[in-house]
Formats: C-alpha cells, sequence, structure tokens
C-alpha cells in the first residue's frame, strides 16, 4: 500500500544527499562480455560509432533502477547473445554506489533457461548489499533518470507509453507504488476473467462486489499518486521548457483519467481550460467515486466481457502553446519536450526523495540547434553525475569538453 502523503505539493529538501555512482560491473549483458570500471563523478562523455554499445551502458545503469527496460520488449533480449545460445545463460549488472552518506552494493543477475516444456523464459534474482530482495523492497534505492531517442514515443506513440513511463517514474519515487501498481493489475486481471464468465452465463455475480471493492481501493491509490506526481512535474516540465525554448513555448501536462473524479465542465469551457488539477483530491474520495461508477457501469462491462474505467485506461497528452504535441507537434518539439520532462523528472525525484539521481543522456544532441545544445549543456552544469553519449564530440561546446571526462567504446569495449 502507498504510504499517505500529507502536502500536495512538492517541498524541495536542503542539504540532499549525492547519489553517487561509483563502480559498475556488466557480464554477458547485450554486447558487453565483460566491463569493470570506476565511474567518476561530474559529466562523463561516451563517444562512439552506432551500435557499439553506448546505449546499453545507459540501459543497464537504468535497470538498476527500475529493474525494467524502456528500451527491449522482455528480459531475454538483454542477455548477450553468444551466452544466450546456451541452455543456461546468465546476464549480471552490478554497482557499488553512495546513498545518503552510506555503502551499497546492488547486483542484478537476468537468467534465462528453458521450463520443463521447453519454453525459454529468463527471471531476475535481485541481491541488495548481499541479500537477496524482491523487486518491491529494492526499486527506488538507486535512482537514475534515462532519455533514449526512443522516448519519444512517450509524447508520441501509445497511451501505453506514457502510463508506463509515469509509472516506472513513480515506482523510484515513492515507496509502496510498484506493489501497488501491481497488486492493481492483477485485481483488474481476475475482474476481467469473471466479466467473460458472466457474459456467457456463467460466474457468480456476487463476485463482483468482492473484485469491485479491492479495485476502487488499490486503483484510487494509484489514481491519487498519479494525481500528485503530474501536477509537480507539470510545474517544474514547464519552467525548463521555457528556459529551453527561450520563453517561446509553454508547456504543459494534460492527464485525462478514463475514471475522473472531477466533474465534467460543460464544452465550451472545455475547449478554453488549462488541463485540470485533481492533486487536491482526497484519497477517500476518489475510492468512492471509482467504486460508485463501476458500479454503474457493469452491465456494459459485463457485454465488453472488459474493464473499461481505471488508471490501466488512462491517458497522458503533452500540450505546446496548446497544441497537443503528439499529434501535430514537429519532431523537434517533441524531443524538446521529452528533454524538458525529463529534466524535470531528475529535480522533482530529487525534490521528494532527497537524492540527486544520475542523469543518462543517450544523443541527446541530436536534431537540437546550436542554442538549445548550449542552453542543455549550461543547465547541466550543475549535476552531480551525468553520463551523455555522442556519436559526434563536434556537437559540444570546448568547455564541456574540457571539464568532461571522454570514455571511447567500440565493439563493447570501453576506454576511459
Amino acid at each position: 500500500m502507498i504510504p499517505s502523503r500529507k502536502k500536495q505539493t512538492v517541498k524541495r529538501v536542503f542539504n540532499q544527499e549525492i547519489m553517487h555512482l561509483e563502480q559498475l560491473s556488466l557480464s554477458n549483458f547485450r554486447n558487453f562480455a565483460r566491463l569493470d570500471l570506476p565511474v567518476p563523478k561530474g559529466s562523463i562523455l561516451i563517444a562512439g560509432r552506432n551500435a557499439q554499445g553506448k546505449t546499453s551502458l545507459l540501459e543497464a545503469i537504468y535497470f538498476l533502477a527500475t529493474l525494467s527496460s524502456f528500451h527491449a520488449e522482455n528480459d531475454r533480449q538483454l542477455v548477450n547473445f553468444l551466452e544466450a545460445r546456451k541452455p543456461l545463460a546468465v546476464a549480471r549488472i552490478q554497482a557499488n554506489y553512495l546513498r545518503a552518506g552510506r555503502k551499497h552494493q546492488l547486483e542484478v543477475r537476468i537468467i534465462k533457461e528453458q521450463s520443463r516444456n521447453g519454453v525459454e523464459r529468463a527471471r531476475k534474482e535481485i541481491l541488495l548489499d548481499g541479500a537477496k530482495k524482491k523487486r518491491a523492497e529494492v526499486i527506488g534505492h538507486f535512482n537514475a533518470v534515462l532519455f533514449l531517442p526512443q522516448m519519444l514515443q512517450i509524447v508520441d506513440g501509445s497511451p501505453s507509453f506514457r502510463r508506463r513511463y509515469l509509472d516506472l517514474a513513480l515506482a523510484q519515487s515513492q515507496a509502496g507504488y510498484a506493489e501497488t501498481l501491481s497488486e492493481y493489475e492483477g485485481i483488474v486481471s481476475q475482474r476481467n476473467a469473471l466479466l467473460k464468465q458472466l457474459s456467457e452465463g456463467r460466474g457468480d455475480r456476487e463476485q463482483l462486489d468482492f473484485w469491485d471493492d479491492r479495485l476502487s481501493q488499490r486503483g484510487a491509490q494509484v489514481l491519487h499518486a498519479r494525481f500528485q506526481a503530474i501536477q509537480e512535474l507539470d510545474i517544474l516540465a514547464g519552467k525548463l521548457h521555457q528556459s529551453l525554448t527561450r520563453g517561446k513555448e509553454v508547456l504543459r501536462l494534460d492527464y485525462r483519467p478514463a475514471y475522473d473524479p472531477l466533474p465534467s465542465p460543460d464544452k465550451q469551457m472545455q475547449l478554453m481550460a488549462d488541463p485540470r488539477d485533481r492533486s487536491g483530491l482526497s484519497l477517500e474520495a476518489i475510492q468512492s467515486g471509482l467504486l460508485s461508477e463501476l458500479i454503474s457501469q457493469r452491465e456494459e462491462q459485463i457485454a465488453r466481457r472488459i474493464t473499461t474505467i481505471g488508471p490501466h485506461r488512462d491517458e497522458l497528452r503533452f500540450l505546446g502553446n496548446g497544441v497537443d504535441l503528439g499529434s501535430f507537434g514537429s519532431r523537434g518539439q517533441i524531443r524538446t519536450a521529452l528533454l524538458s520532462l525529463k529534466l524535470a523528472e531528475l529535480d522533482w525525484m530529487q525534490a521528494r526523495s532527497g537524492h540527486k539521481a544520475i542523469l543518462l543522456l543517450d544523443e541527446v544532441m541530436a536534431e537540437l540547434d546550436e542554442k538549445r545544445r548550449g542552453d542543455l549543456l549550461s543547465h547541466s552544469a550543475s549535476y552531480e553525475q551525468m553520463l551523455i553519449t555522442t556519436a559526434d564530440i563536434s556537437d559540444f561546446s570546448e568547455d564541456f569538453l574540457g571539464d568532461a571526462q571522454l570514455w571511447t567504446i567500440e565493439d563493447g569495449r570501453l576506454k576511459s
């Protein structure tokens, strides 16, 4: 269960502790057969041609933070292709890091094996300071924010990309969120199975009372957390976006829940209104309203065999000067909006937890003009630890190159 939050605004924590990745080790991860290197503070520029392992290095660090890959379809794809030929193959990511003044070691093993019926599967073993842990116990202990060009789908892709982005960010920054979301998804699956039975004239209709009550409880907790996060990120991302666009564009995050606990505005007001702020709604009000809506829509949902309302059906849109960027934004606008969101996510995590997360930027300079590149590098100068990849170091200023440590990578071999 997600602990309740008494404050409705992000309160910046002063005297924040540094999150510092000190050592990274990889075995059979992607195109890295083996890698073991110290990681210094400050800015690290990783240079190399495409398909040499730059993105995989950032992906490994981000995997430690979220225990999930935004880039791969499944964990099996993370195992080195030569190792994966074996009946039993293991990829390993290990990090030594400093958090709140204490040293920790986090290790994740991705084990690819065959089940008894011959089907390949992958499972994870997670060790924190040498002790085996569950995912929910570890996620958020190590914090990182990642920008990949593929993440532009957060803005212009399907709603599932946006929900997944928001859930991964919340899992890192709010204790209990990942476990609550997992419970909610399991409840939806069970309720959908019952709806299917009822549509076929089978099953016990009274069981819907049990599942509706559970769904409204966990669903309300997910919604309450998302409403708060969206309002906080909207403020932070808007400020950063205004800076990166030199005041020419206003970015807003517009969350559109399938079940909206706020009264529906009339059509004229809806066309003119700003994105709605739901962060002040109580958990109890959200739960009560969601339960009532589930009950009122039972007949329709039985006929459709699916739960049609709840956070698993919600949408998030990005507005630039009031225009939906996912539908009408240029590639440059979409890239700048996502970059603003990612930088806001870094500040947001820091404000919530007091820990400065590690920033991971993959080919971020591509498609940015010279002014925006300069603004980005100027803004990132204050970050404690940042890893940024490039295929062309000429995209970076002499001042940045003079301050940053340069690593080069080729065929999964890194030189620092």
